[in-house]
């Protein structure tokens, strides 16, 4: 092995001893992903998917929607009311039947349950909104 074979195996074997004893100076840590993924799911075959809107604290499935709607590719989004009482009422040119299809959100998998303006949301989260028959 040569001069350089010895100095480059030092130096791992010097990195690995580091790592070991945990200091942190040693290798820096990459941060956590701060993005949230929105699917937009027209119910007819066709989904739009946003892979990483920058997420904020105290970030709202509307407020992801509303930087969804401000993408260069993006989506037309109408509601009404505010806070507890937003409603979305259409996505693009698929609008809310009442007793047909609707669009629903759901976080993670699991449907929402309260006005997606005081949903909160966390990085990393998968934010699906669907347009179909209530169930």
């Amino acid at each position: 092995m040569g001069r350089w074979g010895v100095q480059t195996m030092g130096r791992r074997v010097l990195l690995a001893l580091l790592l070991a004893l945990g200091c942190g100076f040693a290798v820096a840590q990459e941060p956590a992903d701060k993005t949230v993924q929105l699917t937009i799911d027209y119910g007819d075959g066709v989904q739009k998917t946003f892979s990483a809107i920058d997420w904020k604290e105290k970030q709202t499935v509307f407020d992801v929607l509303q930087a969804a709607e401000k993408h260069p590719r993006g989506i037309k989004l109408k509601h009404r009311g505010s806070g507890a009482a937003l409603f979305v009422s259409a996505i693009d040119d698929k609008a809310n039947e009442g007793v047909g299809s609707n669009w629903t959100f759901q976080v993670n998998g699991t449907l929402g349950d309260r006005s997606c303006a005081i949903f909160d949301v966390q990085a990393g989260d998968k934010l699906l909104w669907k347009f179909g028959k209530n169930r």
